[in-house]
Protein backbone atom coordinates (compact mmCIF):
# COMPACT_ATOMS: atom_id res chain seq x y z
CA UNK A 1 0.00 0.00 0.00
CA UNK A 2 0.84 3.68 -0.77
CA UNK A 3 0.20 6.85 0.31
CA UNK A 4 -1.07 9.16 -2.16
CA UNK A 5 -1.59 12.20 -0.13
CA UNK A 6 1.28 14.82 0.92
CA UNK A 7 0.04 15.31 4.36
CA UNK A 8 0.39 11.31 5.09
CA UNK A 9 3.67 9.55 6.34
CA UNK A 10 4.44 6.25 4.62
CA UNK A 11 5.74 4.26 7.64
CA UNK A 12 8.78 1.33 6.94
CA UNK A 13 10.02 -1.22 8.93
CA UNK A 14 13.25 -2.46 7.31
CA UNK A 15 14.93 -5.29 8.50
CA UNK A 16 18.80 -5.74 7.49
CA UNK A 17 20.66 -9.42 7.07
CA UNK A 18 24.29 -8.85 7.33
CA UNK A 19 26.37 -11.26 5.62
CA UNK A 20 28.98 -13.27 7.67
CA UNK A 21 30.61 -10.16 9.47
CA UNK A 22 32.41 -9.96 12.68
CA UNK A 23 32.05 -6.29 13.45
CA UNK A 24 29.58 -3.62 14.92
CA UNK A 25 26.53 -2.96 13.56
CA UNK A 26 27.32 0.58 13.71
CA UNK A 27 29.06 0.07 10.59
CA UNK A 28 25.92 -0.62 8.58
CA UNK A 29 24.65 3.04 10.11
CA UNK A 30 27.80 4.97 9.11
CA UNK A 31 27.04 3.83 5.85
CA UNK A 32 24.11 4.41 5.56
CA UNK A 33 24.67 8.26 6.68
CA UNK A 34 27.01 8.70 4.22
CA UNK A 35 25.89 7.37 0.90
CA UNK A 36 22.24 7.89 1.40
CA UNK A 37 23.22 11.52 1.86
CA UNK A 38 25.36 11.20 -1.48
CA UNK A 39 22.38 9.55 -3.16
CA UNK A 40 20.10 12.11 -2.16
CA UNK A 41 22.42 14.94 -3.76
CA UNK A 42 22.96 13.34 -7.07
CA UNK A 43 18.90 12.42 -7.01
CA UNK A 44 17.12 15.36 -5.48
CA UNK A 45 15.49 14.39 -2.56
CA UNK A 46 15.99 14.48 1.01
CA UNK A 47 17.41 12.47 3.84
CA UNK A 48 17.93 12.36 6.82
CA UNK A 49 18.98 9.92 10.16
CA UNK A 50 18.71 10.07 13.52
CA UNK A 51 18.60 7.55 16.83
CA UNK A 52 16.27 4.86 17.33
CA UNK A 53 13.82 4.74 19.97
CA UNK A 54 12.67 2.13 22.11
CA UNK A 55 14.10 -1.55 22.66
CA UNK A 56 14.77 -4.02 19.94
CA UNK A 57 17.82 -4.64 17.36
CA UNK A 58 20.36 -2.13 16.92
CA UNK A 59 19.06 0.35 14.26
CA UNK A 60 18.53 4.00 13.01
CA UNK A 61 15.27 6.14 12.36
CA UNK A 62 15.20 7.79 8.66
CA UNK A 63 13.04 10.95 7.46
CA UNK A 64 13.40 11.32 3.86
CA UNK A 65 11.02 13.68 1.16
CA UNK A 66 11.12 11.84 -1.79
CA UNK A 67 8.60 12.52 -4.58
CA UNK A 68 6.54 14.84 -2.60
CA UNK A 69 5.83 12.23 -0.31
CA UNK A 70 7.12 11.96 3.40
CA UNK A 71 8.28 8.63 5.06
CA UNK A 72 9.38 6.96 7.84
CA UNK A 73 11.51 4.36 7.86
CA UNK A 74 12.97 2.27 11.32
CA UNK A 75 16.02 0.32 9.73
CA UNK A 76 17.52 -2.46 12.66
CA UNK A 77 20.09 -4.70 12.14
CA UNK A 78 19.43 -8.62 12.68
CA UNK A 79 22.35 -8.98 14.26
CA UNK A 80 24.44 -12.61 14.43
CA UNK A 81 28.07 -11.01 14.10
CA UNK A 82 28.77 -13.21 17.37
CA UNK A 83 28.31 -16.01 15.47
CA UNK A 84 30.45 -15.01 13.58
CA UNK A 85 33.49 -14.39 15.71
CA UNK A 86 32.67 -17.59 17.85
CA UNK A 87 33.52 -19.58 14.43
CA UNK A 88 36.58 -17.69 13.69
CA UNK A 89 39.51 -19.25 15.02
CA UNK A 90 42.62 -17.76 16.20
CA UNK A 91 45.16 -20.98 16.04
CA UNK A 92 46.86 -21.06 12.74
CA UNK A 93 46.97 -24.96 12.74
CA UNK A 94 43.63 -25.16 13.33
CA UNK A 95 42.97 -22.38 10.57
CA UNK A 96 44.71 -24.42 7.92
CA UNK A 97 42.71 -27.87 9.34
CA UNK A 98 39.68 -26.05 8.80
CA UNK A 99 40.61 -24.83 5.40
CA UNK A 100 41.75 -28.30 4.30
CA UNK A 101 38.42 -29.70 5.96
CA UNK A 102 36.49 -27.21 3.29
CA UNK A 103 38.66 -28.12 0.17
CA UNK A 104 37.62 -32.07 1.28
CA UNK A 105 33.61 -31.13 1.06
CA UNK A 106 33.37 -29.20 -1.73
CA UNK A 107 35.49 -31.11 -3.75
CA UNK A 108 34.56 -34.96 -2.90
CA UNK A 109 30.65 -33.34 -2.21
CA UNK A 110 31.25 -32.31 -6.07
CA UNK A 111 29.87 -28.72 -5.61
CA UNK A 112 33.07 -27.14 -6.47
CA UNK A 113 32.38 -28.50 -10.21
CA UNK A 114 28.87 -27.63 -10.43
CA UNK A 115 29.24 -24.25 -8.95
CA UNK A 116 32.15 -23.34 -11.80
CA UNK A 117 29.24 -23.59 -14.05
CA UNK A 118 27.82 -20.63 -12.70
CA UNK A 119 29.99 -17.73 -12.29
CA UNK A 120 34.16 -17.25 -12.42
CA UNK A 121 34.08 -14.46 -10.00
CA UNK A 122 32.94 -16.28 -6.50
CA UNK A 123 34.63 -19.80 -7.32
CA UNK A 124 37.42 -17.53 -7.71
CA UNK A 125 36.88 -15.78 -4.36
CA UNK A 126 36.07 -19.01 -2.63
CA UNK A 127 39.63 -20.93 -4.11
CA UNK A 128 41.61 -17.28 -3.51
CA UNK A 129 41.82 -18.08 0.36
CA UNK A 130 43.12 -21.59 -0.20
CA UNK A 131 45.63 -20.19 -2.47
CA UNK A 132 46.64 -17.30 -0.37
CA UNK A 133 46.94 -19.68 2.88
CA UNK A 134 49.13 -22.13 1.07
CA UNK A 135 51.12 -19.70 -0.01
CA UNK A 136 51.94 -18.25 3.05
CA UNK A 137 52.73 -21.24 4.78
CA UNK A 138 55.21 -21.76 1.41
CA UNK A 139 56.81 -18.61 2.16
CA UNK A 140 57.11 -19.29 5.36
CA UNK A 141 58.42 -22.56 5.16
CA UNK A 142 60.91 -21.07 2.48
CA UNK A 143 61.95 -18.60 5.27
CA UNK A 144 62.46 -21.68 7.84
CA UNK A 145 64.71 -23.72 5.24
CA UNK A 146 66.97 -20.87 4.61
CA UNK A 147 67.41 -19.93 8.13
CA UNK A 148 67.79 -23.50 8.76
CA UNK A 149 70.55 -23.90 6.73
CA UNK A 150 71.89 -20.64 7.78
CA UNK A 151 72.57 -22.64 11.26
CA UNK A 152 74.20 -25.47 9.62
CA UNK A 153 77.53 -22.57 9.74
CA UNK A 154 77.36 -23.10 13.25
CA UNK A 155 79.93 -26.31 15.04
CA UNK A 156 78.50 -29.16 13.67
CA UNK A 157 77.13 -30.52 17.60
CA UNK A 158 74.41 -28.10 17.80
CA UNK A 159 73.62 -27.03 14.20
CA UNK A 160 70.87 -29.37 13.76
CA UNK A 161 69.19 -28.80 17.07
CA UNK A 162 69.96 -24.49 16.93
CA UNK A 163 68.61 -24.77 13.55
CA UNK A 164 65.34 -26.46 13.56
CA UNK A 165 64.20 -24.10 16.71
CA UNK A 166 65.35 -21.08 14.39
CA UNK A 167 63.85 -22.34 11.44
CA UNK A 168 60.10 -23.32 13.59
CA UNK A 169 60.31 -19.66 15.17
CA UNK A 170 60.80 -17.69 11.72
CA UNK A 171 58.44 -20.23 10.25
CA UNK A 172 56.28 -19.11 13.24
CA UNK A 173 56.59 -15.67 13.01
CA UNK A 174 55.97 -14.78 9.18
CA UNK A 175 52.74 -16.91 9.66
CA UNK A 176 51.55 -14.49 12.63
CA UNK A 177 53.03 -11.78 10.30
CA UNK A 178 50.52 -12.54 7.67
CA UNK A 179 47.47 -13.05 10.13
CA UNK A 180 48.10 -9.85 11.21
CA UNK A 181 47.54 -8.51 8.40
CA UNK A 182 44.78 -10.20 7.16
CA UNK A 183 42.34 -6.90 6.76
CA UNK A 184 44.21 -6.16 4.01
CA UNK A 185 45.04 -9.92 2.44
CA UNK A 186 41.33 -11.25 3.60
CA UNK A 187 42.61 -15.04 3.16
CA UNK A 188 41.72 -16.02 6.67
CA UNK A 189 38.22 -13.92 6.70
CA UNK A 190 37.23 -15.60 3.32
CA UNK A 191 38.29 -18.98 4.52
CA UNK A 192 36.43 -18.71 7.75
CA UNK A 193 33.24 -17.81 6.06
CA UNK A 194 32.94 -20.72 3.56
CA UNK A 195 34.24 -23.37 6.68
CA UNK A 196 31.08 -21.78 8.46
CA UNK A 197 28.45 -22.70 5.99
CA UNK A 198 30.25 -26.02 4.90
CA UNK A 199 31.00 -27.41 8.20
CA UNK A 200 27.66 -29.27 8.20
CA UNK A 201 27.85 -29.69 4.69
CA UNK A 202 25.12 -27.00 4.01
CA UNK A 203 22.86 -27.71 7.52
CA UNK A 204 22.60 -24.83 9.52
CA UNK A 205 24.28 -24.59 13.10
CA UNK A 206 21.57 -24.99 16.36
CA UNK A 207 23.62 -21.92 17.39
CA UNK A 208 22.14 -19.66 13.93
CA UNK A 209 18.78 -21.54 13.57
CA UNK A 210 18.08 -20.24 17.21
CA UNK A 211 19.13 -16.23 16.33
CA UNK A 212 17.02 -17.36 12.89
CA UNK A 213 14.05 -17.89 15.01
CA UNK A 214 14.62 -14.67 17.14
CA UNK A 215 14.86 -13.07 13.62
CA UNK A 216 11.48 -14.42 12.44
CA UNK A 217 9.92 -13.46 15.68
CA UNK A 218 11.10 -9.76 15.68
CA UNK A 219 9.45 -9.52 12.06
CA UNK A 220 6.38 -11.02 12.87
CA UNK A 221 5.68 -8.93 15.31
CA UNK A 222 6.74 -5.68 12.56
CA UNK A 223 4.05 -7.20 10.57
CA UNK A 224 1.45 -6.97 13.13
CA UNK A 225 2.66 -2.99 13.50
CA UNK A 226 1.04 -0.25 12.46
CA UNK A 227 2.57 0.50 9.22
CA UNK A 228 2.97 0.11 4.99
CA UNK A 229 5.59 -1.75 4.80
CA UNK A 230 7.85 -4.56 6.20
CA UNK A 231 11.45 -4.53 4.19
CA UNK A 232 13.24 -7.60 5.17
CA UNK A 233 16.95 -6.76 3.08
CA UNK A 234 19.40 -9.55 3.19
CA UNK A 235 22.95 -8.40 2.13
CA UNK A 236 25.80 -12.07 0.65
CA UNK A 237 25.32 -14.80 2.93
CA UNK A 238 22.57 -12.98 4.51
CA UNK A 239 20.23 -13.36 2.00
CA UNK A 240 20.19 -17.15 2.15
CA UNK A 241 19.27 -16.48 5.83
CA UNK A 242 16.62 -14.37 4.71
CA UNK A 243 14.98 -16.93 2.68
CA UNK A 244 14.83 -19.04 5.54
CA UNK A 245 13.61 -16.76 7.79
CA UNK A 246 10.93 -15.56 6.01
CA UNK A 247 10.04 -19.85 4.81
CA UNK A 248 9.56 -19.92 8.57
CA UNK A 249 7.57 -16.84 8.72
CA UNK A 250 5.15 -17.69 5.87
CA UNK A 251 4.80 -21.57 6.74
CA UNK A 252 3.92 -20.42 10.59
CA UNK A 253 0.46 -19.06 9.10
CA UNK A 254 0.36 -15.97 11.25
CA UNK A 255 0.74 -13.38 8.84
CA UNK A 256 -1.97 -10.54 9.24
CA UNK A 257 -4.83 -10.62 6.61
CA UNK A 258 -5.15 -7.05 5.91
CA UNK A 259 -1.22 -6.17 7.73
CA UNK A 260 1.57 -4.32 6.01
CA UNK A 261 2.93 -5.28 2.55
CA UNK A 262 6.19 -7.56 2.88
CA UNK A 263 9.01 -7.16 0.71
CA UNK A 264 12.58 -9.02 0.43
CA UNK A 265 15.25 -7.66 -1.27
CA UNK A 266 18.07 -9.97 -1.36
CA UNK A 267 21.78 -8.23 -2.61
CA UNK A 268 25.05 -9.97 -3.91
CA UNK A 269 23.97 -13.60 -3.13
CA UNK A 270 25.87 -16.64 -2.37
CA UNK A 271 22.89 -19.00 -1.91
CA UNK A 272 25.07 -21.75 -4.00
CA UNK A 273 27.70 -21.79 -2.04
CA UNK A 274 24.96 -23.36 0.43
CA UNK A 275 22.01 -24.68 -1.52
CA UNK A 276 24.89 -26.92 -3.48
CA UNK A 277 26.20 -28.68 -0.54
CA UNK A 278 24.81 -32.65 0.16
CA UNK A 279 22.67 -31.63 3.80
CA UNK A 280 21.37 -28.07 2.44
CA UNK A 281 17.85 -29.53 2.51
CA UNK A 282 16.33 -27.09 4.80
CA UNK A 283 17.63 -23.97 2.39
CA UNK A 284 16.37 -25.94 -0.62
CA UNK A 285 13.18 -26.34 1.12
CA UNK A 286 12.71 -22.88 1.91
CA UNK A 287 13.52 -21.52 -1.25
CA UNK A 288 11.32 -23.58 -3.23
CA UNK A 289 8.30 -22.25 -0.56
CA UNK A 290 9.04 -18.67 -0.98
CA UNK A 291 9.61 -18.61 -5.00
CA UNK A 292 5.78 -19.92 -5.40
CA UNK A 293 4.59 -17.82 -2.25
CA UNK A 294 2.00 -14.76 -2.90
CA UNK A 295 2.68 -13.49 0.45
CA UNK A 296 5.70 -11.64 -0.40
CA UNK A 297 7.42 -9.90 -3.33
CA UNK A 298 11.09 -11.08 -3.50
CA UNK A 299 13.42 -9.25 -5.71
CA UNK A 300 16.67 -10.36 -6.73
CA UNK A 301 19.35 -7.87 -7.47
CA UNK A 302 22.79 -8.42 -7.95
CA UNK A 303 25.95 -7.33 -10.84
CA UNK A 304 28.22 -9.01 -13.26
CA UNK A 305 31.37 -6.37 -11.69
CA UNK A 306 30.88 -8.00 -8.50
CA UNK A 307 33.15 -10.70 -8.43
CA UNK A 308 31.88 -12.80 -4.54
CA UNK A 309 28.09 -12.93 -5.55
CA UNK A 310 26.45 -15.42 -7.79
CA UNK A 311 25.41 -12.75 -10.29
CA UNK A 312 22.11 -13.19 -11.74
CA UNK A 313 21.60 -16.86 -11.49
CA UNK A 314 18.27 -17.28 -9.83
CA UNK A 315 18.59 -18.70 -6.47
CA UNK A 316 15.94 -20.64 -6.95
CA UNK A 317 16.54 -22.66 -10.12
CA UNK A 318 20.25 -23.31 -10.42
CA UNK A 319 19.30 -24.65 -7.01
CA UNK A 320 17.12 -27.44 -8.68
CA UNK A 321 13.94 -26.52 -6.70
CA UNK A 322 12.12 -24.43 -9.32
CA UNK A 323 8.38 -26.27 -9.86
CA UNK A 324 4.99 -24.82 -11.48
CA UNK A 325 4.00 -21.98 -10.13
CA UNK A 326 7.00 -20.23 -9.40
CA UNK A 327 6.69 -16.69 -9.20
CA UNK A 328 9.92 -15.70 -7.42
CA UNK A 329 12.59 -13.94 -7.37
CA UNK A 330 12.69 -11.17 -10.18
CA UNK A 331 16.42 -11.35 -10.59
CA UNK A 332 18.03 -8.62 -12.23
CA UNK A 333 21.01 -6.54 -12.56
CA UNK A 334 22.51 -3.32 -10.98
CA UNK A 335 24.81 -2.92 -13.99
CA UNK A 336 27.74 -1.64 -12.08
CA UNK A 337 29.10 -0.59 -15.54
CA UNK A 338 25.92 1.30 -16.49
CA UNK A 339 24.80 3.13 -13.23
CA UNK A 340 28.75 3.97 -12.07
CA UNK A 341 30.67 7.15 -14.49
CA UNK A 342 33.43 6.17 -16.16
CA UNK A 343 35.29 7.53 -13.48
CA UNK A 344 34.13 6.10 -10.65
CA UNK A 345 34.26 2.58 -12.25
CA UNK A 346 37.69 2.76 -12.37
CA UNK A 347 38.39 3.29 -9.00
CA UNK A 348 36.53 0.31 -7.92
CA UNK A 349 36.66 -1.73 -10.86
CA UNK A 350 39.69 -3.70 -8.91
CA UNK A 351 38.17 -3.54 -4.87
CA UNK A 352 36.24 -6.33 -4.98
CA UNK A 353 35.25 -6.32 -1.73
CA UNK A 354 34.17 -2.71 -1.85
CA UNK A 355 32.24 -3.74 -4.68
CA UNK A 356 30.85 -6.19 -2.67
CA UNK A 357 29.01 -3.83 -0.85
CA UNK A 358 27.97 -1.23 -4.01
CA UNK A 359 24.57 -2.55 -3.38
CA UNK A 360 24.37 -0.33 -0.17
CA UNK A 361 25.87 2.95 -1.63
CA UNK A 362 25.20 5.24 -3.69
CA UNK A 363 25.49 5.13 -7.88
CA UNK A 364 26.49 8.53 -9.50
CA UNK A 365 24.41 7.66 -12.50
CA UNK A 366 21.35 5.66 -10.81
CA UNK A 367 19.05 3.11 -12.61
CA UNK A 368 15.83 1.61 -11.60
CA UNK A 369 17.84 0.47 -8.32
CA UNK A 370 18.29 3.14 -5.34
CA UNK A 371 19.02 1.22 -2.27
CA UNK A 372 17.72 4.24 -0.62
CA UNK A 373 14.37 4.48 -2.81
CA UNK A 374 13.78 0.64 -1.99
CA UNK A 375 14.38 1.71 2.06
CA UNK A 376 13.11 5.38 2.71
CA UNK A 377 10.49 6.07 -0.41
CA UNK A 378 6.83 5.74 -0.77
CA UNK A 379 6.66 2.69 -2.54
CA UNK A 380 6.40 -0.78 -1.65
CA UNK A 381 8.80 -3.46 -3.25
CA UNK A 382 6.00 -5.12 -4.95
CA UNK A 383 4.43 -1.59 -6.91
CA UNK A 384 8.24 -0.36 -7.37
CA UNK A 385 8.98 -2.89 -9.43
CA UNK A 386 5.35 -4.78 -11.19
CA UNK A 387 6.38 -3.89 -14.15
CA UNK A 388 10.25 -4.76 -13.96
CA UNK A 389 11.01 -7.75 -16.58
CA UNK A 390 14.02 -9.97 -15.38
CA UNK A 391 17.67 -9.27 -17.10
CA UNK A 392 17.69 -11.36 -20.12
CA UNK A 393 21.50 -12.45 -19.51
CA UNK A 394 20.42 -14.58 -16.67
CA UNK A 395 21.31 -17.78 -15.46
CA UNK A 396 17.61 -19.64 -15.41
CA UNK A 397 18.56 -23.39 -15.58
CA UNK A 398 19.16 -26.42 -13.10
CA UNK A 399 22.77 -26.79 -11.91
CA UNK A 400 22.65 -28.32 -8.41
CA UNK A 401 23.83 -32.10 -7.61
CA UNK A 402 21.14 -32.16 -4.98
CA UNK A 403 18.21 -30.95 -4.84
CA UNK A 404 16.29 -32.96 -2.48
CA UNK A 405 14.30 -31.08 0.13
CA UNK A 406 12.89 -33.95 2.20
CA UNK A 407 13.90 -32.98 6.06
CA UNK A 408 17.36 -34.40 6.92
Amino acid sequence: MSSNRPDEIFRRRVFYIPGYDPIHPRRYRELYRKEGAAQATISGYEIDLSAKTGTGPYGWHVRSVQDGQRIEADVEVLVWSDIVRDSMSNSIPEAYLQMLRTAWIYISSGALWRLMRLRKGPVIAALYPVVMLLGQLLLAVGLGWLVFCTMALLPLGIASLVGAVAALFACTVLLRWFRARDGRFFAYYLMHDYAYSAQLRGANPPALEVRLAEFRDQIDAALHSDVDEVLVVGHSSGAHLGVSVLADLIRAGNLPKDGPALGFLSLGQVVPMVSFLPRAQRLRRDLHALSTSDALAWIDVSAPGDGCAFALCDPVTVSGVARAGKRWPLVFSAAFTQTLSPERWRALRWRFFRLHFQYLCAFDRPGDYDYFRITAGPMTLASRYAARAPSKSRIDVPVSKYTSMDAA
